[in-house]
């Protein structure tokens, strides 16, 4: 049945599309309308999804069958890759930088977000996960209400771009990326030559 399944598929598309924003809400769980759009999307290409979240949250948003119901699925920003619902490949950023650097970077990245006069801060202000570091100056914390006031605060004040600015130039030896997404956060990765 599989394979039959697969040989309808139109050889050579892939469809990727990305989690918050676009299959769902920022942080929101899909409809299911989109959850039937995208079942019958599979049936005629090669579907895979792609999140900043680690796979504990993508699961949250798109159901606990996630890496099942996608060909491929793509999280941390595609630093953990399932295909089929198998694990092929994932990249620590803890192996990378190493004990020591880690804890530099986060030492000096919260000693930044203490010193940052922000309207609130809630508190989780950074995330480790295996490939990479979300950092949220609000912290991941705060209600949607706050989320979406820190959306229009940064947009004026330039607060995530401006720390990752300083975070850029102080730690250019370690050859990472910063991409800001979302509403309130960061992610730091390492970046790939």
């Amino acid at each position: 049945m599989a394979a039959a399944a697969a040989a309808r598929k139109t050889a050579g598309v892939l469809a990727l599309f990305d989690v918050d924003g676009t299959l769902t809400a920022p942080r929101k769980e899909v409809t299911p309308e989109m959850l039937e759009f995208m079942k019958r999307l599979r049936e005629n290409v090669t579907v895979g999804v792609v999140g900043g979240s680690d796979l504990v949250k993508i699961s949250e948003q798109l159901g606990k069958s996630v890496i099942t119901d996608y060909d491929y699925v793509f999280s941390e920003n595609g630093l953990v890759a399932h295909k089929d619902g198998k694990l092929i490949g994932t990249q620590s950023l803890k192996t990378y930088l190493g004990d020591d650097q880690l804890k530099e970077f986060i030492n000096f990245t919260l000693h930044y977000i203490a010193d940052l006069d922000i309207p609130i801060k809630r508190g989780t202000f950074i995330e480790f996960r295996s490939g990479m570091i979300n950092v949220s100056p609000i912290g991941r914390n705060c209600s949607q209400e706050e989320r979406d006031d820190f959306e229009k605060y940064d947009k004026a004040h330039n607060v995530r771009p401006k720390m990752v600015s300083v975070l850029r130039e102080k730690f250019a030896h370690l050859n990472l990326t910063f991409s800001i997404g979302g509403q309130i956060s960061f992610d730091v990765s390492v970046l790939n030559s």
